[in-house]
């Protein structure tokens, strides 16, 4: 059986202060992100990412945890579809977060946020 998905790949937690989480996750997992902006930081864990983003201010976001994981795809259209035709709802369709990287949110059956994240420049070691 053939399947769209990868692996997981990324888990980004939302955070009210992305200085002091940059410093805290940079301690705790004794690495440098690798990627460093205002609206995002990304740290290579084992060859998976650690993303930290800023806290929305939407009450539904931070009701599911604060919390995204993300599956890697090699084509985020063909797997959002997938998930759409097994019964998941939109929640967030395929969109370009900067360079090649293309991100897409769905809700399962159950509510649970479900990401799929393709990212051409990230290799798993």
């Amino acid at each position: 059986m053939s399947t769209p998905f990868l692996g997981l790949r990324t888990v980004i937690y939302r955070v009210a202060d992305m200085n002091k989480a940059k410093e805290w996750y940079s301690k705790a997992f004794n690495t440098a992100p690798y990627f460093d902006e205002p609206f995002y930081i990304g740290f290579n864990i084992a060859g998976y990412e650690l993303g930290l983003q800023p806290a929305p201010a939407d009450v539904e976001t931070l009701s599911q945890g604060g919390v995204e994981t993300y599956w890697g795809v090699e084509d985020i259209n063909t797997a959002y579809n997938e998930l759409i035709n097994h019964g998941a709802t939109p929640y967030d369709p395929p969109r370009n977060v900067g360079g090649d990287i293309e991100v897409a949110l769905v809700k399962d059956p159950w509510g649970n946020i479900l990401g799929i994240i393709y990212n051409p420049g990230f290799q798993v070691k």
